[in-house]
Formats: C-alpha cells, sequence, structure tokens
C-alpha cells in the first residue's frame, strides 16, 4: 500500500462524533417506536390516572379565604420615648423601662405572639372553636351550615366518639387544636415593601373565616393593649417609688420626665381600641373557593398518567426484547 493510498483512507474516513450523532438518531428512532408501540397501555394508563384525579378533587370539600390588611398603630407615646432613649437610656434600664422600643417591634411582637401557642389555644377556648375546628369536613351552602364527620363527634349529644390513641384521647387536646389551626387555618404575612401585615384564615364556611379574622385582629390589639397597660403600670409604682427615695435634684427631673413618658403610653393604651394593627382592609365574605385547584389537579393527573404509562410500556418492551433474545 503506498503513501496515497493511506492518506486517501484517512481522508474519507468518518469523525468520532459522526458515529455517536448516528447512534442518538437511532436510540430515538427506537424509543418513540416503543412508545408507539405502547401507546395503548399509555392511553389507558392516562385515563387511569385523569379518572382518579376527577374523583379525588370532586371529593375534596371547598375552602374559602378572607383576609384582613393591618397596618402598625401610630402611637405618638413611643417617638417621645424613642427621644428619650439616648438621654435617660441608663436610669430607664435600671426602672425596667424600654424607652428604645419603637411601633414596628411592638407590631412584630404581636405576630409572634398571634402564632404563639398559648395565644391560638387560648382563641379557640374563648370563641368555642374546638368543634368546628377539629370536626367540620365540609359546608352546606343551601342552609349555611358546617358539615361535621358523624364518626368523630355525635352533635346531637355533644359527645366525642373518636377512638384515644397514644397520648392523645377521646377528646382531640389544646395541642392538637393548635395545630390544626396554625397549620391548615391561619397565615401571617407581611409586605417588605410597604411593611402591612395580612392576617388570612381559610376554612370550610366563608362566613366563619371571615368572622375567625375579625376575632384574631380584635383579640391580638386586646392581648398587646393588655400587655402593655400591666407593664406601664409596674413601671410607674417603680419609678414613683425610687422617686420617694431620692434627694437629688436631677434625678427626681429624670424620673419625673419617665413618669411622664409611661403615664402618656398608659392613657394611649386604655383609650385605643386599636392598639397595635390598625385595619386598613378589613375582613370580608368571599364569595369565590380558595382552594381545591381542581382543573390543576386533573391536569397533573393526566400528566403523572403519561409518565407512568410510557415507563411502563419501555420497561414492558424491554422485558419482552430480553426474552426473545435468551430464547
Amino acid at each position: 500500500m503506498t503513501k496515497q493510498d493511506i492518506f486517501t483512507d484517512s481522508d474519507h474516513r468518518e469523525p468520532p462524533h459522526y458515529y455517536a450523532q448516528q447512534d442518538d438518531e437511532i436510540d430515538l428512532r427506537e424509543l418513540f417506536g416503543a412508545l408507539w408501540h405502547g401507546k395503548w397501555i399509555i392511553i389507558l394508563t392516562t385515563i387511569i390516572f385523569a379518572a382518579g384525579a376527577v374523583a379525588y378533587a370532586l371529593h375534596l370539600p371547598n375552602t374559602y379565604k378572607s383576609d384582613a390588611l393591618l397596618a402598625p398603630a401610630d402611637n405618638s407615646g413611643n417617638s417621645g420615648l424613642s427621644q428619650m432613649a439616648s438621654q435617660f437610656g441608663g436610669l430607664a434600664s435600671l426602672a425596667g423601662v424600654n424607652l428604645a422600643k419603637g411601633q414596628t417591634s411592638q407590631a412584630d411582637l404581636a405576630v409572634q405572639v398571634l402564632q404563639s401557642r398559648q395565644f391560638i389555644e387560648q382563641f379557640i377556648k374563648e370563641h368555642h372553636l374546638l368543634v368546628p375546628l377539629m370536626v367540620a369536613k365540609g359546608w352546606d351552602l343551601a342552609s349555611n351550615k358546617l358539615i361535621y364527620n358523624d364518626e368523630i363527634y355525635d352533635i346531637s349529644n355533644k359527645k366525642w366518639l373518636r377512638k384515644p390513641k397514644g397520648l392523645r384521647g377521646i377528646k382531640p387536646s389544646a395541642q392538637e387544636a393548635y395545630e390544626k389551626f396554625s397549620k391548615d387555618v391561619l397565615n401571617v404575612s407581611q409586605n417588605k415593601d410597604s411593611g402591612l401585615y395580612t392576617i388570612s384564615v381559610s376554612f370550610y364556611s366563608p362566613y366563619l373565616a371571615q368572622q375567625w379574622v375579625s376575632w384574631l385582629v380584635e383579640d391580638i390589639n386586646k392581648v398587646m393593649r393588655d400587655r402593655t397597660i400591666a407593664e406601664t403600670t409596674k413601671n410607674l409604682n417603680y419609678l414613683k417609688e425610687q422617686l420617694e427615695k431620692t434627694a437629688v435634684a436631677d434625678m427626681q427631673s429624670a424620673f419625673y420626665k419617665l413618669i411622664e413618658e409611661q403615664t402618656k403610653k398608659l392613657m394611649l393604651a386604655e383609650v385605643q381600641d386599636e392598639f397595635v394593627f390598625k385595619t386598613i382592609d378589613p375582613p370580608f365574605i368571599p364569595e369565590e373557593k380558595f382552594k381545591p385547584k381542581r382543573i390543576s389537579l386533573v391536569i397533573l393527573g393526566s400528566l403523572l398518567g403519561i409518565i407512568f404509562g410510557s415507563l411502563f410500556s419501555l420497561i414492558t418492551i424491554k422485558i419482552s426484547k430480553s426474552y426473545d433474545e435468551k430464547n
């Protein structure tokens, strides 16, 4: 063989990526052929999954969502306390008075209290929400009444029927109610740009959803107001005691200013109903359901049917080929 022949053969030899590309085309052709061969399996699986998704979506009860838009209350007494923080901060801390505490931190604290176990458990107890929260499974539009699960609770005799499980008895505990309410019912969020808060409740009855949001806003304002009154009263008593004990004029002047500011804060707390949150947009009775998204569930079910049907079809064909090759 001459050098010219060698050069000619190497010149006509195909590059390696040519064969890889050809193999890919063959693999894709075989893949689509296999899917087409098992098209009836894919179609049948998709129909089964879609029908299951439709049945599941229709079985789910409608849930309605009501919310309230709130703004942190503008308590003017806080600005005066903030102005005094640098001048009397050390003395105030000795008296147990936090002068640097602004209205934003007060609103953030209120949100944490609102989501706390103690507040929610007390809220459920005061408004008698245990039965509707733990037993309701739907809502009847015609009668405007909740539909209860009679396997858990006997409405006529007001008797719990469920079986105890572990440490949880026949009647749901406060801890169970808190978990249900905080996970499935209550949602609190804040718009970082505007600083406004949204308290929302999702429940079977749109009327109860709106009522519960109203109660939540009223109760958190009341709880935070009562806390402030108790704290400020304690601070005033302490400051008055220290004032009587000192004869230094500068100290007396400082105590008088602190007493004045605490008195203003106490007065504001006693007269303001919307102490922490002011309602910008009150809760409403929703006319459209919030959940479930039935169309999305059906689409998701159909996609899962296509995926599982395709996998099953490919696996079946692969097993069939392996069997034929062995025989």
